[in-house]
């Protein structure tokens, strides 16, 4: 199938599936923490998921490629964004199996209903306030700071739109772990699984995973380290295998 391009996007390889998707590097491109959650996150043949902040649907997409889950939406609020992640969906003949949203996370209980998903993703921007923040209305800002939804409003949403025993997955920073434990404690999206990122065996890690059980009993499971890199420019071989490589 072709696809029209608008200025500056590109047509990006998956390795997954021969799926493709469109991107504009002046905007925002995904990164390395949308490909770990999506080997992170487990879904089910019979569950339904919902990314939010989904961008240019990456998230959807490779989840669709990765499981079985029966259907997977993106909810995202800059329509740009949207409208690549929607011709991502058609160049890649995914009507069926994904749609993509356009809406706040704030709202998205509202949007969507209590007790709606079985699965909620979320790659949520890591960044507080304004710090290093240079211009309020770019993309990238808006992914990257917390310039329209907070860390409790991921969260807080996620737990109303969850169904009982729902689970929910997110990628974030690990200088943000203790609020991010607390937050889902506090929603009952008791934290089950964590798995820290670390881009070298002797570097801090950089990235966390981390599954929470809506309505779940307090016990986590902490999963041995993900290292990205063997040495500079050359991924571990369990960095090859969530890639597709």
């Amino acid at each position: 199938m072709s696809v029209e391009l608008l200025e500056n996007e590109r047509l990006d390889e998956l390795h997954r599936n021969g799926y493709f998707i469109i991107q504009n590097p002046q905007k925002f491109c995904f990164g390395m923490d949308a490909v770990l959650l999506s080997g992170f996150t487990q879904v089910k043949p019979h569950e339904t998921v919902l990314d939010l902040g989904t961008g240019t649907g990456i998230i959807p997409i490779l989840l669709e490629a990765k499981t079985q889950g029966k259907h997977f939406t993106g909810l995202e609020i800059q329509p740009e964004s949207a409208d690549m992640a929607r011709r991502s969906v058609e160049y890649n003949h995914l009507q069926d199996k994904i749609n993509i949203e356009i809406g706040n996370i704030k709202d998205a209980s509202e949007q969507f209903g209590a007790s709606s998903f079985h699965v909620v993703t979320a790659n949520p921007p890591y960044m507080t306030g304004q710090h290093g923040l240079t211009n309020a209305n770019e993309a990238k800002a808006i992914a990257r700071h917390e310039i329209l939804c907070t860390l409790e409003d991921v969260i807080r949403e996620s737990a109303k739109i969850l169904k009982p025993q729902g689970r929910f997955y997110m990628v974030h920073r690990p200088f943000r772990l203790a609020e991010i434990m607390v937050l889902m404690h506090q929603y009952r999206l008791e934290p089950k699984r964590m798995r820290l990122v670390y881009p070298f065996l002797d570097k801090e890690p950089n990235m966390v995973l981390i599954e929470g059980l809506c309505g779940g009993k307090p016990r986590i499971t902490v999963e041995k380290p993900l290292i990205v890199y063997k040495k500079p420019g050359v991924y571990t071989d369990e960095i090859y295998d969530i890639y597709g490589y």
